[in-house]
């Protein structure tokens, strides 16, 4: 037992000590600056509490469109179970979620921008007053396009569970359309609006890249685009120790309130049946149902079009015989690496030592303590986002002389610790089935340590495992966010490669490079997708 505690004990004092040294630096920062008032200064600045009040405004709004699309969208899916198409409407839910930031702000600029379709299209009705994409119209764009499908996911998982009794109750009942949202539909999203709301707001909040690449100027500066400026730009370490304590104390709240504000849903009893839905027969419905469907997806699909046929003209096979793309290429895709295994590794350890400290009967406070600092720090990304790590690192790395040295290093353990909430999500259910099914087996056979891992851990991991190394990975590579305080012509990844084109308005090379990394983030995250999936009456056979 006492064996099974150490990983998670490592793994925790790795992650205390990174995380911690990097606010000990923002904390101490006012030693290093040239007045004793430059601190309380720039607590003051206007500008400071300008980027507060943006990002508060803009997470709010974000999370309203965002869940209050969500809703209609995944209730017509909900309502129309068998139509030609549906999984590959779900489908398109998901690829969001695995998009690089800069390839997804791309497709909106063909999209939204100047130049794009909708303007066009107002300019061919005789509108001469074009749509901004730059601003706040443009990160709220972009934030639905990324959050919506998100919402949509977790509301339409919601739905589905709702057990057949309650439809055939309220068929039965003749109740109307009304009286179905509210005493079924309504019931099971209350349940899950605040947890969903919440992860949407948290995702606006520390958002990053698309402010970065959409913000338009500094009324439309969020915290962590701050941060970044005042280090990148205007080298002011007060004002960025002043902006990282209210990042801290934003994210902070946040989760407080999310964790209080989001119970879990009760779970109805079910005889396992399989869901019947009887409203929605009518034309009215129909066709309400299939506006909002198509809609959605015409929303959604555009982006990604226009990514690729703008990638496509921009000719990509010159892009990739650059030396300058092969480069990024390699560095991006060993950094994503490395990234992927230490997130992978810590994500094991922590798991498998709370699965262990939760196994005995009778727990003392210490072990009680160890295992909910476990499950809490995957949350530490959260609570600290990478651009504030950064941050830290960059102002304790500076009495060395010049970062560049560091910069790799410190890139792959910031994109590490990003990806380690996702690869907990993966890995911890998996993890705990497989100790529930052949925990008692292996200690009867007497197999431990290595032993175990190669001979029962492993092959029956082997799917979880590849996936969240796939995902860690993808997300890695297409982060901006860590490598953007770093980035220099010694340190090129594809992001910043494709973010130095588009500052520089090469916007065919960047069209370019947002089709091959979006292609290359999309395959990573393939390769750990199941080829094929469970139908549901196999998994409740399997349940």
């Amino acid at each position: 037992m006492r064996r099974g505690l150490v990983p998670g004990l490592l793994a925790l004092l790795f992650l205390a000590g990174f995380v911690g040294l990097a606010l000990i630096a923002l904390l101490t920062a006012d030693a290093g600056l040239p007045t004793s008032s430059a601190s309380a200064a720039a607590w003051l600045d206007v500008t400071v509490w300008r980027s507060l009040r943006f990002t508060l405004l803009q997470a709010g709004l974000s999370t309203l469109l965002s869940v209050g699309l969500a809703l209609p969208v995944a209730r017509a899916l909900a309502r129309r179970p068998r139509f030609a198409g549906r999984i590959w409407l779900v489908r398109l839910m998901a690829l969001p979620l695995g998009l690089p930031a800069l390839v997804a702000a791309l497709g909106l600029l063909g999209v939204w921008g100047r130049q794009g379709v909708v303007n066009q299209a107002l300019a061919w009705l005789g509108l001469s007053e074009p749509v901004s994409i730059y601003g706040l119209t443009g990160i709220l764009l972009a934030h639905v396009f990324f959050n919506m499908p998100l919402a949509v996911r977790l509301f339409l998982g919601g739905l589905e569970r709702i057990p057949a009794e309650h439809w055939r109750i309220a068929a039965n009942l003749g109740l109307g359309p009304f009286a179905l949202w509210r005493f079924v539909e309504w019931p099971v999203l209350r349940g899950l609006l605040p947890g969903v709301a919440g992860l949407v707001f948290m995702l606006c909040a520390t958002s990053f890249t698309l402010v970065l690449t959409l913000g338009g100027g500094p009324a439309a500066t969020t915290l962590e685009v701050a941060i970044y400026q005042a280090l990148r730009f205007d080298f002011d370490p007060a004002r960025a120790v002043a902006l990282s304590a209210l990042q801290i104390g934003v994210t902070l709240a946040l989760l407080m309130v999310l964790r209080l504000a989001a119970p879990a849903p009760e779970e109805g009893l079910t005889a396992g049946r399989e869901s019947r839905r009887f409203d929605g027969a009518g034309w009215s419905a129909r066709l309400f149902d299939a506006a909002v469907l198509a809609l959605a997806a015409l929303f959604v699909a555009t982006p990604l079009l226009s990514v690729t046929l703008s990638g496509l003209a921009a000719r990509p096979l010159r892009l990739i015989a650059e030396p300058v793309f092969q480069r990024a290429l390699i560095t991006s895709l060993s950094m994503a690496a490395a990234s992927a295994a230490l997130s992978v590794l810590l994500s094991l350890s922590l798991v498998s030592t709370r699965l262990a400290a939760e196994a005995r009967r009778h727990r003392p406070l210490s072990l009680r303590l160890l295992a909910g600092a476990t499950d809490s720090a995957g949350s530490l990304v959260l609570l600290v986002p990478p651009v504030v790590l950064g941050a830290g690192w960059f102002l304790l790395l500076r009495p060395f002389g010049s970062v560049g040295p560091f910069a790799p290093v410190i890139v792959i353990l910031i994109n590490a610790l990003m990806a380690l909430p996702f690869a907990i999500r993966i890995l911890a259910p998996a993890l705990a089935t497989h100790r529930a099914r052949t925990g008692r087996l292996a200690e009867s056979l007497g197999l431990s340590g290595w032993n175990r891992l190669r001979r029962i851990d492993l092959p029956c991991l082997a799917r979880p495992l590849m996936m969240a190394l796939s995902f860690a990975a993808a997300l890695s590579l297409g982060d901006l966010g860590a490598v953007a305080l770093f980035g220099s012509q010694d340190l090129v990844t594809l992001p910043y490669l494709l973010f130095s084109r588009l500052g520089s308005y090469r916007t065919q090379d960047a069209a370019g490079l947002a089709l091959l990394l979006g292609l290359v983030c999309l395959l990573l995250t393939m390769i750990g997708t199941p080829a094929t999936a469970a139908s549901p009456h196999r998994i409740k056979e399997d349940r």
